[in-house]
């Protein structure tokens, strides 16, 4: 499983799918949401926009990605 370190609470599903190399813009998720192959906390989900927060998975066929939050830097 790949660990997906993101800015902020959240992000919205089309941009983790772009930011972890699963598609290479926001058509192909537009496309790929709509096949019904991606699946997020094991539920199908076709909104581009869905909102993921740190914990949540996504899985696309064999590749599955955890929405985790970015590193704190350290004092």
């Amino acid at each position: 499983m790949q660990e997906v370190e993101i800015r902020g609470d959240t992000i919205r599903l089309g941009q983790l799918l772009k930011l972890a190399g699963v598609v290479g813009s926001g058509g192909d998720a537009r496309e790929l949401l709509a096949s019904g192959e991606v699946l997020v906390n094991g539920q199908p989900e076709e909104r581009r926009g869905r909102q993921l927060h740190p914990g949540d998975v996504v899985a696309v066929g064999d590749v599955s990605l955890r929405v985790g939050p970015q590193p704190r830097p350290e004092h």
